[in-house]
């Protein structure tokens, strides 16, 4: 059987979507992701980046460098978290619903990870 492209359910091999509100819910992030798709491209890889450049700066000024990594860390947490743009890859293995969600998760793991970074740092552990 064929599974619908949002929520994954068993359909029949006619149809894309198990009931109106899937296809409502898929075109929304659909035109969403459209619409912002630059920024977000933009926004991910120069904190990315930035994340790296501050991971390598730790070994010379640890401040610079834990707060940098944190800072970049909780904008791409909060940046995946309002807008989790899945790869294509992830939507065509477990389909919209449950790609968005492991999006959200990984945004709140890259929160926590930010944080607690940060709590680190202003307690002198690291």
């Amino acid at each position: 059987m064929k599974k619908c492209e949002y929520c994954a359910k068993e359909i029949s091999y006619h149809e894309m979507f198990c009931s109106d509100e899937c296809q409502n819910s898929s075109n929304q992030f659909y035109e969403m992701r459209e619409k912002y798709q630059k920024p977000f491209s933009i926004i991910n890889g120069i904190f990315v980046l930035a994340i790296g450049i501050c991971l390598f700066l730790y070994a010379f000024t640890r401040e610079i460098g834990a707060i940098g990594m944190s800072v970049s860390m909780l904008v791409l947490g909060v940046m995946y978290l309002f807008l989790p743009f899945p790869p294509e890859i992830m939507i065509h293995k477990f389909k919209l619903k449950k790609s968005i969600l492991i999006s959200r998760v990984i945004a709140g793991a890259l929160i926590l990870i930010g944080v607690v970074v940060l709590i680190l740092y202003f307690t002198k552990v690291i």
